[in-house]
């Protein structure tokens, strides 16, 4: 089955809507090319304690942490000028399916976003048009539909789907055909660990889901035996797995998982195996009807253990089929939908308007994927691996559904929100995976102790850390210090330990440097620890987010792959407004609107 959806010019609101994200599409005049390289460790932030073996040793490498790379010819295919219009390409469940409905709506999504940017002028006049394609769930029916896509609708890119099963069909022939393919809907983790670089997605996937469940679970509430029911199929196959090595390495082995077929409505001989366990709490893995008839019909067997969900199983729909029976349950959701903020406001506004009905996940993050898509093809041009480069070089993103940020594989890795039902409604909070230790400095950490003297030298920065001298040497650097009137001391790491201290130490009580940059994760926890105690300001670049949660006033982390000439753009900033004073450019650093209160950085949009 096929269908085309010529997409309509709207009226002066989307307009307006579009300009809020475009000022216009460049047509691939100035395609940005291969997107540079960085690694991101450890691999989907993953905490310390629910990584793979942490507690015996450490990998001699990790997967996955590097940008997956696209080293073939189609860089060198003339972009396209002779096209009426624009084709994209989308394979969503629209009918005869049993996720008709969230196919509808994911299809809702990304019409608004195409014809809002085609009342803003599309393609320079040329219109988006979506090619709709039906994802039946059998594999050979959806795999031709994906070929007629490539092949015959020439399409640029391609839009979909909500299946685990057939996102990996439709990767196979981006393969071979090279053609980007994004994703709003499909939580499969396994899709991008199979490295095709045309993949791009904005929802967080069942890993991140399990073990912010499981951080919640085991670590927030204290609960040890844990019951998961799930429906059989790919998935709550693909989705539980995650959870079950999280309780696992939490020291907390599920004790009992129960499954049932899709089409099943009765409940009641899984929760009757599962009562009889003896489990403090259950974990559904289906979607909000499934999950409220399991609510219901726990509270007709007198069942009263603590009972928590993925992110399909919560939403309006649940409260309304569960009713008093929802009362306490939690559950996972990818951003926060009683956000305040402008940009959701008016998009609700919107949605709402031209579809009649309130959007929800499928419809949010269908509309953010295809601003992203559409930004991508009006960046790189009709040029399929220019439009991939540009996605694949998007490392944040600011959407109507909050700050998004994309790993090295180009998915989104952003905190999750959990969701509890009380009183027939869902209140939202976000969630982390990581384990909160303490909960002192969340308003910010500021320092009270007596202002530090100005210093009578020179502008001096210490960079310490790996080939710190090698770094300072680069003609980058010795050009950007000359410019910027800095004095550099380097001190590389690779000393040994008591000689590289001792040089720091050296630096900033003798040499009285006015700032320090650590390089690495080691070598910012030693310029931390000195810092306290010399009161000097330090920018740690590291993945390491420890390193602000200890409350110290004078650590600013700016993460992994920062260069050492952001590093000291950002330093020499807040030493030009401050002057030759510690305490001074420390105040100025937290000023800057770089970093969060407690020294984390800023999320910006991109």
């Amino acid at each position: 089955m096929r269908r085309v959806l010529v997409v309509g010019w709207m009226f002066a609101l989307s307009c307006c809507a579009w300009a809020q994200t475009f000022t216009g599409c460049s047509c691939g005049a100035n395609p940005p090319g291969r997107p540079a390289a960085r690694t991101l460790k450890p691999y989907a932030q993953e905490p310390e304690d629910l990584r793979p073996f942490s507690k015996f040793t450490v990998p001699y490498y990790q997967h996955y942490v590097d940008q997956v790379e696209y080293n073939g010819a189609a860089r060198s295919t003339p972009v396209a000028t002779n096209v009426d219009e624009v084709r994209i390409g989308f394979i969503a469940p629209l009918e005869n399916h049993p996720d008709l409905a969230l196919g509808k709506r994911m299809l809702n999504g990304a019409t608004l976003a195409i014809e809002e940017a085609n009342a803003a002028g599309g393609y320079g006049g040329k219109p988006f048009k979506l090619m709709l394609h039906n994802d039946s769930a059998i594999w050979g029916a959806s795999s031709n539909e994906v070929v007629k896509m490539v092949y015959d609708d020439k399409v640029w890119a391609i839009f979909g789907s909500i299946s685990g099963d057939t996102t990996h069909i439709a990767l196979r022939v981006a393969l071979r055909a090279e053609v980007p393919i994004v994703n709003s809907a499909s939580t499969d983790p396994t899709i991008p660990e199979t490295l095709i670089p045309w993949y791009f997605t904005v929802i967080q996937d069942d890993r991140v889901q399990s073990y912010t469940l499981a951080r919640r679970i085991y670590t927030d509430l204290g609960l040890k035996r844990m019951a998961i029911l799930r429906v059989n199929d790919r998935y709550g196959r693909f989705g539980v797995p995650k959870f079950r090595d999280a309780s696992r390495r939490l020291g907390h082995p599920v004790v009992i998982e129960q499954k049932f077929l899709p089409y099943e409505t009765d409940f009641r001989r899984q929760l009757k195996v599962i009562q009889d366990s003896r489990v403090d709490g259950i974990v559904l893995w289906t979607d909000q009807l499934k999950a409220a008839l399991i609510l219901k019909q726990m509270q007709e067997l007198g069942m009263h253990q603590r009972v928590f969900g993925s992110h399909r199983t919560i939403g309006d729909e649940l409260v309304a089929q569960a009713g008093p029976a929802a009362e306490g349950f939690e559950a996972v959701y990818p951003y926060d939908p009683n956000s305040r903020a402008a940009a959701w406001h008016n998009f609700n506004t919107r949605y709402t308007a031209r579809f009649h009905e309130t959007p929800e996940h499928f419809s949010a993050l269908a509309y953010d994927q295809m601003q992203i898509l559409l930004h991508a093809i009006c960046e790189g041009g009709l040029n399929r691996a220019n439009i991939r480069d540009v996605l694949y070089g998007t490392q944040t993103y600011t959407g109507v559904t909050g700050d998004m940020i994309f790993d090295t594989n180009d998915k989104d890795i952003r905190p999750l929100f959990l969701g509890t039902v009380h009183n027939g409604a869902i209140t939202y909070r976000q969630a982390s995976m990581e384990k909160a230790y303490a909960r002192v400095g969340e308003e910010g950490v500021p320092f009270v102790g007596p202002e530090t003297p100005d210093t009578t030298v020179a502008k001096k920065v210490a960079v310490f850390g790996p080939h710190a001298d090698e770094q300072v040497r680069s003609e980058s650097i010795v050009a950007f210090a000359r410019k910027a009137n800095l004095s550099l001391v380097a001190i590389p790491s690779e000393l040994p330990w008591g000689k590289a201290s001792d040089a720091l130490v050296k630096a900033i009580y003798d040499d009285q440097v006015l700032g320090v940059i650590a390089l690495d994760r080691a070598s910012s926890h030693l310029a931390e620890q000195l810092a306290v105690k010399a009161f000097v300001p330090v920018i740690a670049v590291s993945y390491d987010r420890s390193l602000t949660s200890t409350n110290i006033a004078w650590i600013f982390r700016e993460p992994e792959g920062t260069s050492l000439q952001q590093a000291l753009t950002t330093l020499e900033g807040a030493m030009s407004k401050a002057g030759p004073n510690r305490s001074k450019i420390r105040s100025a650093l937290a000023a800057s609107g770089g970093f969060q209160s407690a020294g984390e950085p800023v999320v910006a949009s991109k």
